[in-house]
């Protein structure tokens, strides 16, 4: 009994997110739709307090090793679960303006959480899987979550189709990995992987990697991304480039660095070509879109690609440039969805690159907005996105990988082209005839207005306390 109130005790962010999205989902199941405002507020306070609980829960390990909760997993999920509760308060007044407001989407978010959150402090290889399946699982009907559109409900199909392709790939990697380790443990992993290499064992990772990869939407295992981001809803799509993508980051970190700290010269080579391939695809691929949120999907495939240099770095100081970049990365993406999910031009949204043109008359506080966010992810220096690349960057480059990153340096300034394109358009090109923008919702306005400023001025105090927090995460992990 003792060891499983201390087991309970470590996993009290998720357990509370569990329970506490079934009791929501009761909640709406009997109060009808129009509990779905009231579930909205509830889900973020309980998505607030499980980051509470993860903060300032216990250290250790539980399940016979196959939870942990570690600095690692306590900065991941403080991330995960705020990032959740953004994607509530943004898609809460979009679906009720849009008109398909129901209590399931906040309920799905929570349950995604839990599942992320078990990804972040996965112990063994049965932990991982259910982590990612039950984060998935909720994932794939919120893509679908606009039944009446059929570019949602394609961009649903789509996404469970090549999902379950991809948790093939997974559980087939690791059932090599079992089969020649003996244990789902990944210190037992570890242990054997030390002492007894094998080609059997390598075959497993390599497969284990291309399933993690299809989660962080790397090239080439990219495919569903630019269609599930163009069909899904906005607000969803705003979840899908944030949360997801630091659980799964943390995983692949967790996995690589715990379970095959010995095998790095393995599976830093399979990292690097995915990273140079989601380099390519990403910056060329987003150069031929007009869609906003495809042009955003592309955009995406490339910032992973940064983001898996400082995995494959193999050191603690290139698990902690993944975690700062993971870090400003997601409040630069949250500025972008907030604005778009912020402006409209004659009761219907802005879905293309043409629709920014003469933005700065109708709304200049917003193109000076969207123009900082810009060159935040463009990179420009000193705003967010520039330390975000700075430091993976300056870990590959300490590892040895330093033409990896210069081929980053490289993608970067070709995908440079779309970003100034959009500036060049709403500083600089005529609007529309007889096209005003609409009233602009006040917690995306909020949201977006609040990132920009982080993007800069902020983000020079901001580093200062983000950067130890990143450190000591890694440290505590152990990385390296």
């Amino acid at each position: 009994m003792p060891d499983l109130i201390s087991a309970l005790q470590l996993s009290a962010p998720e357990a509370a997110l569990a329970v506490g999205g079934l009791v929501l989902l009761m909640v709406g199941a009997f109060a009808g739709e129009k509990s779905a405002r009231a579930v909205s507020v509830l889900s973020v306070l309980l998505l607030l307090g499980a980051t509470a609980l993860a903060v300032t829960g216990p250290l250790g390990q539980a399940f016979n090793g196959a939870y942990v909760a570690d600095p690692l997993a306590v900065y991941g999920k403080t991330l995960i679960f705020l990032s959740s509760a953004v994607a509530v308060v943004l898609g809460d007044g979009w679906m009720k303006r849009a008109r398909i407001a129901r209590f399931e989407y906040p309920v799905l978010i929570v349950l995604a959480s839990a599942g992320m959150g078990m990804m972040a402090s996965s112990g063994d290889l049965i932990s991982l899987y259910v982590g990612i399946e039950l984060h998935s699982l909720a994932l794939y009907v919120l893509a679908a979550f606009h039944r009446d559109d059929l570019k949602a409900s394609e961009a649903g199909l789509k996404y469970f189709v090549l999902g379950a392709l991809s948790s093939g790939l997974l559980l087939y990697g690791a059932s090599l990995i079992y089969g020649f380790a003996g244990s789902m443990r990944f210190e037992d992993i570890a242990t054997y992987a030390a002492t007894n290499p094998s080609t059997g064992l390598v075959f497993g990772l390599v497969f284990l990697i291309c399933g993690l990869a299809f989660k962080v939407s790397a090239a080439p295992f990219h495919m569903w991304t630019p269609d599930v981001y163009e069909g899904a809803p906005t607000p969803v799509v705003a979840l899908f480039a944030t949360a997801p993508k630091v659980a799964a980051m943390v995983l692949i970190a967790r996995t690589l660095e715990g379970a095959f700290a010995g095998s790095h010269d393995q599976w830093a080579q399979v990292l690097i070509l995915i990273s140079l391939i989601s380099f390519v695809v990403g910056a060329f691929g987003g150069l031929a879109q007009r869609d906003l949120q495809r042009l955003l999907a592309y955009s995406s495939i490339a910032n992973i690609g940064y983001a898996l240099l400082g995995i494959a770095a193999g050191t603690t100081l290139g698990v902690q440039s993944m975690l700062l970049f993971m870090t400003l990365y997601v409040i630069d993406q949250f500025g972008f969805f907030a604005i778009l999910l912020s402006l409209g031009r004659n009761g219907r949204p802005i879905r293309t690159i043409a629709d920014f043109a003469g933005l700065r008359k109708e709304r200049p506080v917003t193109t000076l907005a969207l123009t900082v966010l810009c060159l935040s992810v463009l990179g420009m220096p000193p705003l967010s996105g520039f330390w975000g690349k700075w430091a993976v960057f300056g870990a590959a480059a300490d590892a040895g990988y330093w033409m990896v990153g210069a081929a980053g340096l490289i993608a970067s300034v070709v995908a440079g082209f779309y970003y100034l394109r959009i500036i060049k358009l709403m500083w600089f090109d005529p609007a529309p005839d007889q096209a005003g923008t609409d009233w602009a919702p006040i917690e995306a306005k909020t949201i977006a207005w609040a990132c920009a400023a982080f993007a800069f001025p902020l983000v020079i105090i901001g580093l200062t306390w983000l950067e130890p927090l990143t450190v000591a995460a890694a440290v505590g992990f152990g990385a390296g």
